[in-house]
């Protein structure tokens, strides 16, 4: 699949900014085998005095940016076209936890892609003995249908509910709640494998939606998304699923970066000089683009 994807983050602050320094993740990432960006630009208004980009431990797109003179509001733009073709499930041929543990403990590596850094538990997927003990009743076979029927029990036990949670709400409060957003859903699934011992991290990226029937798309209507990847034995490898949604990730998936937790991948964070509140708005379009246009 093919997508135009056009993210607009907006800032209003109570008192005018003095200054400010902020990562900004919001660019799709290039995966082999997966994820080709065709294009892709990263802009800001008022432009910042600084600028820098790089890619973080985890692989992700930084831009690493800083204001000296005063600003009352901050708008982010981002637009990237992006070639999506995942590979079709195969065969499960992940072993049980049991098993999952000794293959955990033959990885040499400690690169980004290393189950080891995906198995305690983090600020917002923190081990919890509730949790844990939710995830148990999924461990009935392999890595993959454990976290496949973990999957699908949060779709069908949690409400989603924009308004029950926000961006610091950790997986024992979700979890508590049985409400919350995908980031929620997200960290309660991680919480729950890494209980299991096995390792799971946070997807940040942007998912297609489909309007009903009958109904056209609304511009702007879409938002980031989160899911969840697991790392299922060294025949599996990286797996990824959708407990908002209850499914696996697929082509309507598009990836802008790997992380322990949302800490790791949150699309903007830093400091500011100022005093007083600030409102925030995100605005996300994902178009399919016709064969032929690319």
């Amino acid at each position: 699949m093919l997508y135009d994807i056009r993210l607009n983050l907006h800032y209003d602050y109570e008192a005018a900014a003095g200054g400010g320094r902020h990562l900004v993740r919001v660019l799709p990432a290039n995966l082999t085998g997966t994820q080709r960006i065709v294009a892709a630009s990263l802009s800001f208004s008022p432009k910042p005095g600084e600028r820098s980009d790089f890619h973080d431990f985890f692989g992700s797109n930084v831009t690493a940016i800083a204001f000296r003179e005063a600003h009352r509001t901050l708008d982010v733009h981002m637009s990237a076209r992006v070639s999506v073709t995942r590979p079709e499930p195969g065969l499960d041929v992940s072993p049980n936890v049991d098993q999952l543990a000794l293959e955990i403990g033959s990885v040499r590596s400690l690169g980004p892609d290393a189950p080891h850094h995906f198995l305690t538990g983090t600020d917002y997927a923190g081990l919890d003995a509730a949790i844990t003990a939710y995830a148990r009743v999924s461990a009935s076979g392999s890595a993959i249908a454990t976290a496949t029927e973990l999957c699908n029990r949060i779709r069908r036990d949690f409400t989603y509910d924009g308004t029950a949670t926000d961006v610091e709400t950790r997986a024992s409060d979700a979890f508590a709640l049985k409400r919350g957003v995908c980031q929620d859903f997200s960290h309660v699934m991680i919480a729950g494998l890494r209980g299991l011992g096995i390792p799971a991290g946070y997807v940040s990226g942007f998912l297609r939606t489909i309007p009903p029937p009958g109904k056209e798309r609304l511009e702007g209507a879409d938002a980031m998304h989160a899911w969840v990847r697991v790392w299922c034995g060294r025949e599996a490898g990286w797996q990824e699923f959708d407990p908002t949604n209850g499914m696996r990730a697929s082509n309507d998936h598009i990836t802008v970066g790997y992380g322990r937790d949302y800490g790791d991948v949150a699309p903007i964070v830093g400091v500011l000089k100022t005093t007083g509140g600030q409102a925030g708005v995100q605005a996300v379009d994902v178009i399919p683009v016709t064969r032929g246009k690319a």
